[in-house]
């Protein structure tokens, strides 16, 4: 079974056989060197420097990557401004709500780009003790398939002093992310997508100055005790051990194959391929392709044809497809090229597709 939604991923066999190596105990120092070699892929996929970037793992979720950045870089006196264009914005402003953090929501339509001039409207309209310290916005939304300009964004940022918190959840390891913009303060994301790990494993790039003033909001997702132990070659609680070398393996193969460029160019032949086939047949990407990420894109359903019957029909023949969220689950549905997947692959996806419309 081939997998085409946005993680968890169809695994390389290498990663797959990677977790059956000998068990750890986490207190060892066997599981600490497995540790340390995380770390260290993770900051070299942008070339990091690890004196100003640490790379926090967690055995959690992409979420609660996000939850650790939110709930932990906000100090107590701060105020954050959460861009929302998608679900998972929105579960970022209900991350915040939850920990009765101080904030406010830029609402936007699920189907268009973030509206820049009202960002800065608001951002603007904070003054005083209201003023945004901090602005969260999801990089790639899965939602649609868009993804969101970083540069307006850290632009409107920098002018105004205010901090960028990136869910990067699916869009690390594939995308750009411009690091050496001194407004991103960090980056959350996970090892089950574009790294090709598998769920479990989970992980905030944070930059030291920012990690230096965390405020512990919560326990186990404290980001900042999290960086300190293992800097200290120690974790606070027993991590998904295999998870962490199947993530090892998936990072050193990640970077054999020639990192994130490598990666982007070989999402993008697949999208580009899944586009160009979906199109001959009438069926419309949601996204136009310049606003739309090389991770996954959404397409109109055809007239006449449910979600559930599409799934089905394409799962008997091996594949599985994703469904809209929300009430965009009546209208679209939407393919991932994430994953251990080849142009032979996609061949066969299209010929499927081309079966169901005869």
């Amino acid at each position: 079974m081939l997998l085409l939604n946005p993680g968890p991923v169809s695994l390389t066999e290498r990663v797959r056989r990677s977790m059956l190596q000998p068990d750890l105990c986490h207190r060892e120092s066997e599981f600490y060197d497995l540790q340390d070699e995380a770390r260290t892929r993770l900051l070299a996929t942008h070339e990091l420097d690890p004196k100003e970037w640490a790379a926090v793992l967690m055995t959690a979720s992409g979420t609660a990557a996000v939850e650790s950045m939110v709930a932990s870089l906000v100090p107590e006196a701060g105020r954050l401004l959460v861009v929302e264009n998608g679900v998972y914005g929105e579960r970022i402003a209900q991350i915040c709500a939850r920990y009765g953090l101080r904030h406010d929501r830029i609402v936007g339509s699920w189907m268009k780009a973030p509206d820049f001039g009202a960002i800065a409207a608001r951002l603007d309209a904070g003054t005083g003790d209201a003023r945004f310290t901090h602005l969260a916005v999801v990089h790639h939304e899965t939602t649609t398939g868009r993804l969101n300009d970083l540069k307006s964004l850290a632009s409107l940022c920098r002018k105004r002093g205010v901090s960028l918190l990136l869910d990067g959840v699916s869009s690390f390891g594939a995308e750009a992310i411009d690091f050496e913009d001194g407004t991103l303060a960090a980056v959350a994301a996970t090892a089950n997508k574009c790294l090709h790990g598998v769920p479990g494993v989970s992980f905030v790039i944070v930059r030291r100055d920012a990690l230096a003033q965390a405020f512990s909001r919560t326990y186990y997702l404290d980001l900042g005790r999290l960086a300190r132990l293992q800097d200290e070659r120690n974790t606070p609680f027993t991590p998904a051990v295999h998870a962490y070398y199947a993530l090892v393996e998936a990072l050193r193969e990640y970077a054999e194959l020639g990192g994130r460029p490598a990666r982007h160019g070989h999402y993008a032949a697949l999208a580009e391929q899944v586009l160009m086939g979906l199109a001959a047949l009438g069926i419309e990407a949601v996204v136009p392709p310049d606003e739309s990420s090389v991770v996954l894109r959404a397409y109109r359903l055809p007239d006449g044809l449910s979600y559930r019957t599409l799934h089905d029909l394409l799962k008997a023949e091996g594949f599985v497809i994703y469904a809209g969220q929300g009430d965009l689950s009546k209208t679209l549905f939407r393919i991932s090229t994430m994953g251990d997947l080849t142009a032979v692959d996609i061949d066969r996806l299209l010929k499927c597709f081309s079966r169901l419309h005869r």
